[in-house]
């Protein structure tokens, strides 16, 4: 059990996916460049590679990550934050938002 004070130190925030494309030599992996309203956009190295055939359906939705995490090396590449996301064997669920809801929205 971790505390809510402890809670409240993840941020979350909304981020819209602007590319993704496939980690060479990776099955699952995806490389995903993400817009949170910054400067620049991020990357983010993520595991979901399996359930899209078409990255096209990735690009312009907006989901939530957790944006506040240590960058991390994986495979050769900086993934900056974390999306959120439920999965099973066959299936993968993520919190989206409306496109009423801008990039870098904070999830409160």
């Amino acid at each position: 059990m971790i505390t809510f004070d402890d809670f409240k130190k993840i941020e979350m925030r909304i981020g819209e996916v602007l590319s993704a494309e496939r980690v060479e030599g990776s099955p699952k992996l995806l490389r995903l460049s993400v817009n949170f309203a910054e400067e620049t956009p991020r990357q983010v190295i993520s595991g979901i590679g399996k359930y899209f055939p078409d990255l096209a359906v990735l690009i312009g939705k907006r989901y939530s990550f957790v944006t506040n995490l240590e960058p991390r090396p994986i495979m050769g590449f900086e993934s900056q934050a974390m999306i959120i996301a439920a999965s099973n064997e066959s299936d993968i669920a993520f919190f989206e938002a409306p496109n009423t809801i801008a990039p870098g929205t904070l999830l409160k």
